[in-house]
């Protein structure tokens, strides 16, 4: 058998093999050339960067590293989540600090995401005097800096409430004062355990009922009254095995001693204050985003479900909403990292989170670089997980094409 090449007449050259022209080898070379000297110049950049901050350190006899972390931190913590003393390390604070901060931002992109959700609903709202309201909340809310409407709510609303001695009550039980809300103190007792356990075993059949109730509706058309059901495992089985166990809970009542409330739990008007503000400003954000999506449902959808008689408040739920999700999700994700974030303008009211704490930290030991560091591998792993979570839900609600 003999073999053959077959040579284009043009380009002298067998046919079905690329041809490299000296000027393509060229680009590709001088680009080639041109990242590794960008990406020298800032290896350069970072070392000379390394060695200035060696010498300045050294210059003011400042060790560096996270030594300091396991000494006696010697300062108090009003607010914390976990017992401290300050006879715990610096670690331990700064720990104390990144709870904090976890607690805020978790409790405010709750009530931020319910409040702007009713907001945005209310943008849209064939009442024109409804629709006006959240127009000026968005627009006044979104137009002031955050840290004046926490001075506000610190400095003018709470400062105004009365002084201890002159609480308002609720049934001896309940404190409202310049210092705070004080309310009864759960304390358990032997076989509380079983309560917990109750919950999340009545958490995971209500899920489970759920999605056999979809299922079945899928199937068969019935419908099963999934949501009710699960309410009902949720709030009476715990309830049921507390009243079986004897109610295992005592409680510890605030009473007046003094100047002040001692006993009890107490939620501090710094923690109010800044819950406040950044409910009421994010609000604000997720309601625009809210309002996009909802304008973004085509119209149609509207007069299909109008033309099936249902109700303007389940077509909001069952139609609209769902469908608003594919463009309100991703800019929520944004607010949602940005209330985070915002959350360090806490230690401008005195609320001790993972910047209050750690701002104290370098005052004493002035390790200013590493506490910023640390700072920013705190806030980047909380924003990080929030965009992956984001991220997962906003695919699960995506259509996809077929």
């Amino acid at each position: 058998m003999k073999r053959y090449l077959v040579f284009d007449s043009n380009l002298h050259t067998p046919l079905g093999q690329d041809v490299m022209t000296p000027s393509f080898l060229k680009n590709q070379g001088r680009t080639i050339l041109v990242q590794l000297a960008v990406l020298a110049g800032i290896l350069w950049l970072c070392h000379l960067l390394f060695v200035n901050t060696q010498a300045n350190l050294a210059a003011r006899n400042i060790a560096s590293g996270f030594g300091f972390l396991k000494f006696e931190a010697g300062m108090p913590i009003n607010d914390a989540l976990l017992p401290y003393t300050p006879a715990d390390t610096y670690g331990y604070a700064f720990f104390i600090g990144v709870l904090n901060t976890l607690y805020v931002s978790t409790i405010a992109i709750c009530l931020a995401t319910l409040l702007g959700v009713v907001i945005g609903v209310a943008r849209v709202s064939g009442n024109w005097l409804i629709a006006k309201l959240a127009e000026v909340y968005v627009e006044v809310l979104r137009n002031i800096p955050l840290l004046l409407i926490l001075f506000f709510t610190y400095g003018v609303v709470l400062a105004a409430l009365p002084s201890p001695r002159a609480s308002l009550c609720w049934g001896d039980l309940i404190f409202l004062n310049n210092r705070g809300i004080y309310f009864p103190k759960a304390i358990p007792q032997a076989g509380f355990f079983l309560i917990p356990t109750a919950f999340l075993i009545a958490i995971t059949a209500a899920i489970f009922i759920h999605k056999k109730a979809t299922s079945i509706r899928k199937a068969r058309g019935h419908i099963i009254p999934s949501v009710r059901i699960g309410l009902a495992l949720i709030v009476g089985l715990p309830l049921v095995i507390a009243i079986l166990a004897g109610m295992p809970l005592t409680w510890e009542l605030p009473v007046l001693k003094g100047f002040n409330f001692q006993g009890g739990s107490v939620i501090r008007p710094e923690f109010c204050a800044l819950l406040t503000g950044l409910v009421l400003y994010t609000a604000a954000f997720i309601g625009e985003n809210v309002r996009s999506g909802i304008e973004s449902v085509q119209k149609g959808q509207l007069d299909a479900a109008q033309a099936l008689g249902l109700p303007e408040g389940l077509i909001m739920r069952k139609v609209v909403l769902p469908q608003a999700l594919r463009v309100t999700i991703p800019a929520t994700t944004n607010d949602y990292a940005s209330l985070v974030k915002n959350s360090s303008l806490a230690v401008a009211i005195g609320y001790p989170d993972m910047v209050s704490v750690g701002g104290t930290i370098i005052g004493q030991n002035d390790q200013a670089i590493e506490i910023i560091a640390m700072w920013m591998a705190v806030y980047l792993f909380i924003n990080l997980v929030i965009s992956l979570a984001m991220n997962w839900v906003n695919a699960r609600v995506q259509l996809i094409g077929r």
